[in-house]
């Protein structure tokens, strides 16, 4: 069974110093998916603009400033207020957003509970799902693994 955490915000798109207009958001969490995190922009279209990328970065960025390429994440202050800003990067354009550090720090907490740092790969099954492919069938002896698929220099295979 998977566990989503959601959690609908305001964002702030910073338009200038002097600028900004409120952008409706969806955080995402799913165990599912462990390593990362979803955000949706709801910007009037009929299809919202999707996010994701690592939970370790917004965890990071919440306290010190982070990342690079397509997304940045930094903690400051805007008139008093704790606020984490993401600065993402795509072929069709920037983004400065700006949401409350409060309402995201108890949202990745939520997250931080339901799968703590360093337990995500265990959400994946990676180990079970390898082991269960590499498990020999019973009753059936499968030749791959019975000759050498790459014959020494030595072997008399290939007409000497």
């Amino acid at each position: 069974m998977h566990t989503v955490v959601e959690r609908e915000l305001e964002l702030k798109l910073v338009l200038s110093p002097e600028r900004a207009i409120p952008v409706p958001a969806r955080l995402t969490y799913r165990t599912d998916d462990p390593y990362a995190v979803h955000i949706s922009f709801h910007i009037g279209s009929e299809n919202p603009v999707n996010w994701t990328f690592a939970r370790e970065l917004l965890v990071e960025g919440v306290f010190r400033p982070c990342g690079h390429g397509d997304v940045r994440v930094w903690p400051t202050k805007v008139e008093g207020r704790s606020v984490v800003l993401m600065a993402l990067s795509s072929p069709d354009g920037d983004a400065l957003l700006e949401a409350p550090a409060p309402a995201v720090s108890a949202w990745l907490e939520r997250t931080l509970r339901v799968v703590p740092p360093g337990s995500e790969a265990e959400r994946l099954g990676i180990d079970d799902g390898l082991a269960e492919l590499l498990a020999p069938t019973p009753g059936r002896a499968d030749e791959l693994w019975l000759r050498d698929p790459w014959p020494s220099d030595e072997s008399n295979e290939g007409g000497e």
